[in-house]
């Protein structure tokens, strides 16, 4: 049984540093001549199929922009061999830098939409706007996950979560519970 813990007061407005939902991500967008990555740590899967994630960008981000007018990206997955450059990325602008030459990565082209992939992330995913409801009000972006493509190894890659002020947390550990998993449940 887990041992119960004495827990302190804190303040609401840093919660997001225990509910990231999950790993970092490198968005990649494009617009006409235009091309932008940006990090995101704001996401959620919010359905199966279709395949659907939600995405949280500023109205004062540069990739809001790109993404709004095209439509579409990519949710690329960096691994810990990336840090430095998810940190770089998150620390710049698009409208002022070419983040792909800056930071030295490889754009390749998708198979379903205009965004370009990022050839050193371990999984990239394609997708297309499928609901913009919430984008005016809340800045939420409902993406369709139309193509995926992912590196067969390692099959539980180090990835990063941020938990604030310039400090990110791995996973990449594994806890096989297997025999106890009923289909559906989670």
């Amino acid at each position: 049984m887990a041992r119960l813990r004495r827990k302190a007061d804190f303040p609401v407005h840093e919660v997001r540093r225990y509910l990231e939902p999950g790993p970092i991500v490198l968005v990649s967008s494009r617009w006409r001549d235009r091309t932008n990555i940006m990090t995101l740590g704001w996401h959620m899967v919010m359905e199966f199929s279709p395949s659907l994630v939600g995405c949280m960008i500023s109205g004062g981000n540069h990739s809001f922009r790109l993404i709004r007018d095209s439509g579409e990206c990519v949710i690329n997955l960096p691994t810990t061999a990336l840090t430095d450059t998810v940190v770089g990325i998150g620390n710049t602008s698009g409208a002022a830098i070419d983040k792909f030459e800056t930071f030295g990565l490889t754009a390749e082209a998708a198979q379903e939409v205009g965004a370009p992939l990022i050839r050193e992330c371990h999984a990239n995913f394609e997708c297309r706007l499928h609901d913009d409801t919430l984008v005016d009000r809340y800045n939420v972006f409902i993406f369709e996950v139309v193509k995926a493509h992912v590196a067969p190894t390692p099959k539980h890659p180090k990835t990063l979560h941020y938990t604030g002020g310039g400090v990110f947390v791995t996973a990449g550990g594994v806890v096989d519970r297997k025999a106890l998993f009923r289909p559906g449940m989670l």
